[in-house]
């Protein structure tokens, strides 16, 4: 037989007894690390190529690791993009939307946390208690102070995926406003190459006027000592005339031009600086293109693109939880007392603390619309996706296609170019002497002006192409000491 003493008697708690606290805590943890309902995001396959349509070689650097200062070198065009950065109202506007998104995805964080509100009454009345009608003949006060607390435990992840959702549409507009940020300095450098080329051609004009005028004299002074016809007097005037019209419309543009260079900087309009700045100045820069796949995470305009995929994937998982009941828990604590004297008395204590638990059961078919709808939202974000790869890629080869091109274009160009310059010096000289008509000199010239015409259009080209392939590439956004 087994003896025990008094201290015996004070036994320690079993593992048993301990069992209800470690079920609590077991199924706290579950809420807590539960996984979400819904499908989790994963990045499309898009069976992008190894290489660029028209590129020709790689190399571990690209034109787009390149800030655009490094890129468009000319001063006055480098002040006009950092007027741009700063005051263009679209990349203002667009900052504004960043800062909206980003309110709306800390107001969907604040699910995750209790809500605690506070109320107050104070009234008198008669045959009413707390505001609502009653048969009490009496006329009574009543004093309330309650602070009150609710929480969602997000069981199925409903909370969650909205947040992913937020989220996903703050770094789309993130990513947006980055996408701004490329075209306000695609279209200021693009709009100031064309003011220059404006300008050149503003200067051709100028010069094929006076040429048709010094043509002009001498078939006068020949006209006086009767070796020209009144013929190729008419013809000179005719020439000159034609070129000299060009010119206030090219100074017409040209005040175009800066007006819309003054809307880009965010200015009212005033003459744009340019020092004397010259297309033929500006070189051509080698173009390194980088591999295909680094595309995905250059361009804004497809990372954007992905986000908004992201947000609609997470709310099909909204949608699905919709489907599962919600678990809310509420506290309240406060005092209430029909005198203000009693108010702060033991009694008049007032708690409570519940657990609710609502569901659908009957929703008309709702339920399955709201997933619906957001199943064909992903499938149209989903194609959005694809097609931003695809365009993106086509942007990158037109702008390599073209550079090619274009550049054989040049070379073509400057060729003949010289060949006028030449033919016109060499028809003058023969002119004077007596072994060229009118005709021949006039036809020389009306030739040459054309054709620097159609140089100065092949420079602006090929510097277009190079902002158009710097953009398509996705470059110069994230550099952040500009």
């Amino acid at each position: 037989m087994m003896m025990f003493s008094p201290k015996s008697k004070v036994r320690n708690p079993k593992p048993f007894e301990l069992r209800p606290l470690w079920f609590v805590g077991a199924v706290f943890f579950l809420i807590i690390a539960g996984c979400a309902v819904g499908p989790n995001y994963k990045r499309p396959k898009t069976g992008i190529p190894e290489v660029f349509r028209g590129q020709t070689e790689l190399a571990t650097n690209s034109l787009a690791e390149l800030p655009w200062w490094q890129v468009f070198k000319d001063e006055p065009l480098q002040g006009l993009i950092r007027a741009a950065l700063t005051n263009n109202y679209d990349l203002r506007i667009a900052v504004t939307r960043v800062e909206q998104a980003r309110a709306i995805a800390d107001e969907a964080r604040a699910g995750f946390f209790p809500q605690v509100n506070y109320q107050g009454i104070a009234g008198r009345g008669k045959n009413a208690a707390n505001g609502t009608p009653t048969i009490n003949p009496k006329t009574s006060d009543i004093f309330a102070a309650a602070g009150n607390a609710s929480w969602e435990i997000d069981l199925w992840g409903r909370i969650r995926r909205l947040n992913e959702s937020a989220r996903a549409q703050f770094l789309a507009t993130r990513e947006a406003q980055r996408n701004v940020r490329i075209s306000i300095i695609s279209q200021t450098a693009q709009a100031y190459f064309q003011l220059l080329a404006l300008d050149a051609e503003l200067q051709i004009a100028k010069d094929a006027t006076n040429a048709f005028g010094e043509s002009l004299k001498i078939f006068s002074d020949r006209l006086e000592h009767g070796i020209a016809s009144r013929l190729e007097i008419s013809a000179a005037e005719a020439a000159q005339a034609t070129a000299a019209a060009q010119i206030p419309d090219f100074q017409r543009r040209i005040a175009l031009q800066e007006d819309a260079i003054n809307v880009l900087i965010g200015k009212y309009t005033s003459p744009v600086p340019r020092n004397d700045s010259e297309l033929e100045k500006f070189l051509i820069p080698e173009v390194p293109v980088s591999l295909p796949s680094t595309l995905l995470e250059r361009r804004p305009d497809i990372r954007e693109a992905e986000q908004q995929l992201r947000s609609a994937n997470a709310q099909i998982g909204v949608a699905v939880a919709d489907y599962f009941p919600q678990l809310s828990l509420t506290g309240l604590f406060g005092r209430v007392s029909p005198e203000l004297s009693a108010f702060t008395a033991g009694g008049a204590n007032a708690w409570s603390v519940a657990a609710n638990l609502t569901g659908p059961i009957f929703q008309g078919g709702r339920l399955n619309a709201q997933y619906r709808q957001a199943k064909a939202a992903r499938d149209q974000f989903w194609l959005q996706y694809q097609y931003a790869v695809l365009n993106g890629f086509r942007e990158v080869s037109d702008s390599l296609v073209s550079r090619e091109f274009l550049a054989e274009g040049r070379t073509a160009q400057e060729t003949a170019v010289g060949a006028d310059r030449e033919a016109v010096q060499v028809v003058m000289e023969r002119y004077r002497v007596g072994q060229s008509s009118y005709y021949e000199v006039l036809q020389e010239q009306q030739q040459l002006f054309p054709a620097e015409d159609t140089l100065v259009q092949t420079g602006l080209n090929q510097l277009l192409n190079i902002v158009q392939l710097y953009q398509a590439l996705g470059g110069g956004w994230e550099m952040k000491n500009d």
